[in-house]
């Protein structure tokens, strides 16, 4: 099999309602969308979303590596999804200036690392007849910590918002019946003990709370900001300070009685092999569009694994339901991912992409995807008509 096109589009995605925390106030996406045609007649999807704050990039600069970069070296035939995957491993991305406030780092050109691997994927394991999910299990990475699933639980989160609407989402959440919340800390203006305090009230005892504060909090602060909300037993802090300080962890961990996790620290192998040596962490927070797709995101879950130290599976805000189900592959098909987050497609996103709904149901309840591919379907006219742009890429 071989590509016959590679098409890129901007898509602006709005939301159903902001979604704030302490480093942005999100209204809308700028998602890029690529599509994969191949000669056997199979069209696959990808998406990767951008995130200045967290890689560096930006959709200007997502566009420059579509435009930059010579794509002539995937036009090469490949026999399976594996020889196309180890074909897009090896693909290296044009040299493309990041903005001037960002201090470069490998993972700069992931969400479009992500968006092309998708694609591609996504077409080459439909004309091999599996899905992306079996895919994943015969990954050389992926030896030992493969675990298929015929259904995952995702959790919830209560964004930086007002105390009244704060406490509303902690009583759908406890309708929902969600057993893991994360809570968003660190945000100005907000008490976050109170917050907690009204969160734990209404959710009860037994929900496991985990807090996220976004790079918030200065080193020094970590463990006084802390402190006051140990009483409502938080499971995990997710970056707690900004990435050019994440090395001061290693001294401020002990002091902590809670496991802390890396987010916007983490996002390619060599943030890993960092946090390891430094010992900054004791979870990885993956996200398959800010880690450059599954394969890298696979490789990172078993680089965890060797060093002892647990992984999330999270997801970005604002994902349509093609990274949902590209999720959804990962959560049912890789062991001990320790929290879930993604699939809240039709609860944050006005335009999903996929005829399918993947949005979780009760408790978060989501069930496995077997069907070739990604196992969805992406109407050409609904991407098209919604494009800012298309930029072909072969």
């Amino acid at each position: 099999m071989k590509i016959c096109s590679l098409t890129a589009f901007v898509v602006p995605i709005a939301l159903r309602r902001p979604v704030r925390h302490a480093s942005h106030v999100r209204h809308h996406n700028d998602t890029l969308i690529v599509r994969c045609r191949l000669d056997t007649g199979h069209t696959g999807w990808g998406e990767g979303l951008p995130r200045p704050y967290v890689t560096g990039e930006t959709i200007e600069t997502a566009v420059q590596h579509v435009q930059q970069t010579s794509w002539h070296g995937l036009a090469d035939s490949f026999q399976d999804p594996q020889e196309a995957s180890d074909m897009l491993d090896e693909f290296v991305l044009a040299d493309v200036s990041a903005p001037p406030e960002v201090v470069p780092r490998a993972c700069f050109g992931n969400s479009v690392r992500c968006a092309v691997e998708l694609a591609v994927l996504d077409a080459a394991c439909q004309a091999a007849g599996c899905s992306v999910g079996e895919f994943i299990c015969r990954l050389p990475e992926a030896a030992g910590i493969v675990r298929r699933q015929k259904e995952v639980f995702y959790s919830g989160v209560i964004t930086s918002e007002t105390p009244g609407r704060q406490r509303l989402s902690a009583f759908k959440m406890k309708l929902f019946g969600f057993a893991q919340l994360k809570v968003k800390v660190g945000t100005a203006g907000q008490d976050d003990r109170r917050c907690l305090r009204s969160v734990r009230r209404i959710v009860g005892k037994n929900v496991d709370l985990r807090l996220d504060a976004n790079e918030a909090w200065q080193p020094q602060d970590v463990v006084s900001r802390m402190e006051p909300l140990l009483p409502f037993a938080p499971s995990c802090l997710e970056q707690p300070v900004p990435h050019a300080a994440v090395a001061e962890l290693a001294d401020i961990r002990s002091s902590l009685a809670v496991p802390v996790m890396l987010d916007e620290s983490l996002c390619c192998q060599e943030d890993a092999e960092a946090a390891i040596r430094q010992n900054t962490c004791d979870l990885f927070n993956l996200r398959l569009s800010k880690c450059g797709g599954i394969r890298r995101s696979v490789r990172l879950a078993a680089t965890a694994g060797q060093a002892g130290l647990g992984w999330q599976l999270g997801s970005q805000v604002g994902e349509t339901g093609i990274l949902s189900a590209a999720g959804r592959h990962f959560a049912c098909n890789i062991d001990r991912i320790r929290y879930l987050e993604g699939s809240y497609d039709r609860f944050l996103v006005r335009e999903r992409l996929t005829q399918e709904d993947l949005t979780f149901t009760r408790r978060g309840r989501a069930e496995r995807i077997d069907r070739p591919g990604l196992g969805i379907t992406v109407p050409d006219d609904r991407v098209q008509n919604l494009a800012e742009q298309t930029l072909e890429m072969l």
